[in-house]
């Protein structure tokens, strides 16, 4: 739904470069949306569920800090989020980690 919102609802209100931003925020979330169900799925064939919830934990964490602060972004101009975003950013790389962990853990 925010991809459709970015591409027809946005692309005469915003600059091309705002777009652009705007589809890495859907992007983002879209990916990490499928890890949560996926993290879900490995812990039903029995990795570690601590780690994996710790993982999910992280990743929508980091789809509200990153995903979000872009979105906030484009759509109020509100440029003070920017240092918002690499924490976001930071929040998947650990949530990745944690998944790497669980699966060696196994």
């Amino acid at each position: 739904m925010a991809g459709a919102f970015g591409a027809h609802g946005l692309r005469h209100v915003v600059s091309e470069r705002e777009l652009e931003v705007f589809q890495t925020a859907v992007s983002y979330q879209m990916y990490h949306a499928l890890a949560l169900i996926v993290a879900g799925l490995m812990s039903a064939v029995g990795l570690n569920r601590r780690l994996l919830s710790i993982a999910s934990g992280f990743w929508l964490t980091g789809i509200l800090l990153f995903s979000g602060s872009l979105y906030l972004l484009v759509l109020t101009g509100n440029h003070w989020l920017g240092p918002v975003t690499p924490i976001g950013g930071v929040c998947f790389m650990v949530g990745w980690g944690l998944l790497v962990a669980a699966a060696l853990k196994k």
